[in-house]
Formats: structure tokens, C-alpha cells, sequence
């Protein structure tokens, strides 16, 4: 059985547009699953604390972005990286250019070019709505859209977290052109053919309103990576599932599947 290093360093990663408190109360159940590993939550150009600072539009940018905070902030790798959709591109580019300081990388919900389909990459149903937000929408709008289609728990709409989420967006804005910006450098991401040299996790929800989750099986398959699918949840697996998700991180780091965790998943193949 392998070891959980209590000083290993979790960076999680978000997704297009969300910040560090979109997290919710997901580090600290990652953070009772690993004792001891020290959770980090950096923000991306453009987003949370760092919403006045201009999106990449290219993801090896928001590598090095994320490399100089956490240097300056003397957190030392390696790191094991936990990053959701867009967050995930990062993930995959950092393991590939530094193979180095990347320990192990947890994918959730992500796809990429060339294993995925544009039209499955983002689920052309819903390519109307956001059309319409994008043109016409105010930030309640766009945020309720947002945990419409990444939540299934949360679908039918959830005041309080709405509320939340509004007042993250009314209090450190996410301007229109960079959400365009960072929509950009995930369109354009061509994630390398062969998988990066550390141990891969591949996560989804089947019921992901957003993103296609068999985008995720399939790059899987083409990796040759171990892969897990919660037959309940959304786009926002920590959300709907956090303490799932958690658990199944520590497992695959060492801990035997129970078989309330068999019940909760399917196959990749």
C-alpha cells in the first residue's frame, strides 16, 4: 500500500471564469482525507484577487503564471495537481513541460484537442443560452446559467450559493474580454498525444451538463490512465460530490476501493 506524504503539496486548480471560493468547502474535506498535505488555491490572471490582471490566452502561459506565484510564495514542489475543466489543460501542459515538479495530477471534467470533439467539448445544447448571456445577460443571469449547467445537485437552483456566487462576482468582477480570453486559450489548448510521466487520475460526472463526460473516458483510454465516473454528479464534481471525490483521491493514492465506492462509479471502458 503506498504511503500518503503528510507534507505533500495539493494544488487545486479552477476552472473558466471561477476562483479559489468557488472551491467551497472542498479543500478542507481534502485536506481531512489527507492529513497533513497542505492545500493551495491559487486564482488564475483575470479571476478572484486577480481580476483587474488580463487573462492568457494561451494555457502554457497560465503555467508559468502559476509556477511564479507559487515560487514567490515559497511553496516548493513537487506538486500533486486537483484541477476541474479548464484548470485541467493547465494541469496536463505543466506535467508535460515540467515533468519534474509534478508529482501526480487528478483531472476532472476536463477534455482537450485532439481526443475530443469541439461540439462535445462544450455541449452544443447549450450553445443558445450562452450565445443570449453572452450578448445580453447582467452577472445574475450569468451566474445562475453557470450553476444551471455545472451543478446536478444544485439544477434546480440554490438561493444561497446563487447568492454567493453573485456577490464573488460583484465583488472581484471577471470582465467580459477575459472570460473571452481564457475561453480562447481553452479552445486552442492541444494537449500532447502521449500522457505526462506521473500517475494520472481521470474524474467525471456522467450527469455534466457543461462537457461531455465521455470526453473524459476517452482521454483515458488514449493515456492509458486510471479513471473514475460518478454516475450522479455534474460538471462541478467538488461541489456535488466533494467528499466522494476526496475519498476516492485518497484511495488511489493507496486505499483499497470500499464497496460503497464500487456502487458510486462507472466503468471508462
Amino acid at each position: 500500500m503506498t504511503q500518503i506524504n503528510t507534507h505533500d503539496n495539493w494544488v487545486l486548480l479552477r476552472g473558466l471564469m471561477r476562483e479559489q471560493r468557488h472551491w467551497g468547502s472542498f479543500p478542507a474535506t481534502l485536506a481531512r482525507a489527507l492529513p497533513g498535505a497542505r492545500i493551495v488555491t491559487p486564482d488564475l490572471p483575470g479571476n478572484g484577487t486577480r481580476h483587474l490582471q488580463t487573462s492568457a490566452t494561451r494555457v502554457a502561459d497560465m503555467v508559468e503564471d502559476c509556477r511564479r506565484e507559487l515560487q514567490a510564495r515559497g511553496i516548493p514542489a513537487p506538486y500533486h495537481l486537483l484541477a476541474l475543466s479548464l484548470g485541467g489543460m493547465v494541469a496536463v501542459e505543466w506535467g508535460h513541460r515540467y515533468p519534474q515538479e509534478i508529482a501526480r495530477c487528478v483531472l476532472i471534467n476536463t477534455s482537450m484537442r485532439p481526443f475530443n470533439p469541439f461540439y462535445r467539448r462544450l455541449r452544443w445544447q447549450n450553445y443558445g443560452a450562452l450565445l443570449r448571456q453572452l450578448l445580453a445577460g447582467d452577472q445574475r443571469s450569468q451566474e445562475a446559467l453557470i450553476l444551471r449547467l455545472t451543478s446536478r445537485r444544485n439544477a434546480d437552483g440554490n438561493p444561497a450559493l446563487l447568492a454567493d456566487w453573485l456577490r464573488y462576482q460583484q465583488e472581484y468582477p471577471v470582465s467580459r474580454r477575459n472570460a473571452l480570453r481564457q475561453l480562447l486559450s481553452a479552445a486552442r489548448y492541444r494537449a500532447p498525444a502521449i500522457r505526462p510521466p506521473m500517475p494520472v487520475l481521470v474524474m467525471a460526472g456522467a450527469q455534466d451538463q457543461l462537457v461531455d463526460h465521455r470526453c473524459s473516458q476517452r482521454l483515458a483510454r488514449a493515456w492509458q490512465a486510471d479513471c473514475l465516473i460518478h454516475r450522479d454528479a455534474g460538471h462541478d464534481l467538488p461541489l456535488d460530490e466533494g467528499e466522494w471525490l476526496a475519498r476516492s483521491v485518497a484511495r488511489w493514492l493507496g486505499e483499497e476501493l470500499t464497496d460503497h465506492g464500487r456502487a458510486a462509479q462507472l466503468s471508462c471502458s
